[in-house]
């Protein structure tokens, strides 16, 4: 949950940001930066014991040999609404449980998506171009959550304990 600090009208409390001495006020804005491929790399490999595999240009990220996000390849029960063709851009990201998946799949921006495949099983789908459709924030929830369901259970509770203090 996220929730934008606002001031009453007329008050002179967050006028500036602490750091600008010039006076002038702080750029205000509701948009967050928008995520990337890039990002999901970023937050991915920060994660404790995370690895890379690249295969056919498709990465996959693990903890103790285990994926917890990959790029899926093409497959029969993915395809596109319009063309009938195989999706080639479809992300996999586990999630804890099927609860989880439920509330994800209920998004009503669409960007997160199941096939029969998937069925039972905690993961959902992203297709690339809509990880713009997340922002930065949303998409490390997303790669943290799903990194939590894979790796061992000492390593998960050091990083959570070490995320609480700060």
């Amino acid at each position: 949950m996220r929730f934008e600090l606002t001031e009453p009208e007329g008050s002179s409390v967050f006028k500036t940001d602490p750091f600008d001495r010039s006076g002038t006020p702080p750029r205000r804005t509701s948009v967050a930066a928008v995520a990337t491929m890039k990002d999901l790399d970023k937050v991915a490999l920060s994660l404790p014991e995370a690895t890379k595999e690249v295969e056919e240009g498709r990465p996959r990220y693990l903890v103790h040999g285990k994926f917890f996000c990959f790029h899926r390849r093409r497959r029969p029960d993915a395809v596109d609404p319009e063309t009938g063709e195989r999706l080639e851009d479809v992300l996999v990201f586990r999630v804890a449980d099927l609860g989880v998946k439920e509330l994800l799949l209920s998004d009503a921006r669409g960007i997160y998506f199941t096939t029969p495949h998937w069925d039972g099983y905690s993961a959902v789908l992203v297709r690339i171009p809509d990880l713009e459709r997340l922002d930065r924030d949303e998409l490390r929830d997303l790669v943290e959550e799903a990194w939590l369901t894979r790796a061992q259970k000492r390593l998960a509770k050091e990083w959570l304990a070490e995320r609480a203090e700060n």
